[in-house]
């Protein structure tokens, strides 16, 4: 099973959608992070495999890829972390998938498991809306992102 959860990746203020795509499949115990990622989307596998252990989870005794798409569009920023877990427990069925498809996601975890305020809030909001969609972001996040409009469903949890 493929879980789907749909973030942005920024070209200058703008947000421009990618989607996350995790699957969980028989291999080697790994975690891969796929689709021109910089060092700091790298780093999420550390920081996702922390903050779920600190949330009572953990990952699986199988080979974990995750595909960030478009594949020739750079992603960078710590800002993947919160989409990557959900998407992780999403295809975990730690939580139902489809309840992730009305939503744009940001984020970045702490090793604790509480979602630190990443940049890009607003220009997210923006681009979540425009789509029809609503945004879970950090708790530090919302009042920015609540400029991008009154009817917009904002989600923005502190772990």
């Amino acid at each position: 099973m493929v879980a789907r959860v749909r973030t942005v990746a920024f070209q200058g203020i703008e947000a421009v959608p990618v989607d996350v795509q995790v699957m969980i499949a028989p291999g080697k115990v790994n975690m891969h992070i796929v689709g021109l990622a910089d060092k700091a989307v790298a780093e999420s596998r550390e920081r996702v495999q922390a903050a779920l252990h600190a949330s009572g989870l953990s990952m699986p005794s199988k080979k974990v890829t995750v595909n960030l798409a478009p594949a020739d569009l750079p992603k960078e920023g710590s800002h993947y972390d919160l989409p990557i877990a959900l998407g992780l427990m999403a295809a975990l069925g730690a939580i139902p998938g489809d309840m992730l498809a009305g939503y744009v996601v940001l984020g970045e975890l702490s090793l604790d498991g509480t979602i630190a305020a990443v940049a890009g809030a607003l220009p997210a909001a923006i681009g979540a809306n425009a789509e029809g969609k609503g945004l879970i972001c950090p708790f530090a996040c919302g009042p920015e992102a609540a400029w991008a409009g009154k009817d917009f469903d904002i989600l923005a949890p502190r772990s």
